[in-house]
């Protein structure tokens, strides 16, 4: 596990942001937004697309990184709620989708009220 650093905060108000702008209050269809920062500095953004089959956020940002050409990535964040005001942790699907696409990446969770980075690969032991 790590600390946070400068660039961290910024990715958290990256999500924030995102989830401020697409929350949806009728029907909460967009409640989660996600933030990841590639190896080069580009930050890309999604928002959960609830339906029967819904994609999680992480999804979303995953798909417009990689449609964008990227490959390596360093950290990511959830938020949730309508000023993204709680780090969520990815859940188990995609804890494994995190796993196959970016095993070295870093995930920013809260862990005893502390944000703390914590390697992909830690969130899904014996995978």
């Amino acid at each position: 596990m790590e600390d946070l650093i400068e660039k961290d905060l910024e990715l958290i108000e990256k999500a924030s942001e995102t989830i401020k702008k697409n929350y949806d209050r009728v029907k909460y269809n967009h409640t989660v937004a996600v933030a990841i920062r590639c190896r080069n500095g580009k930050i890309y953004t999604g928002v959960n697309v609830y339906s029967s089959h819904g994609a999680c956020a992480e999804m979303i940002a995953i798909g417009s990184a990689i449609t964008n050409g990227e490959r390596e990535f360093e950290c990511l964040v959830a938020v949730r709620g309508e000023n993204g005001e709680e780090i969520l942790p990815p859940c188990g699907n995609c804890r494994q989708v995190l796993l196959d696409y970016m095993p070295d990446c870093k995930v920013i969770i809260n862990i005893n009220n502390k944000l703390r980075k914590i390697a992909v690969r830690e969130l899904l032991p014996f995978a």
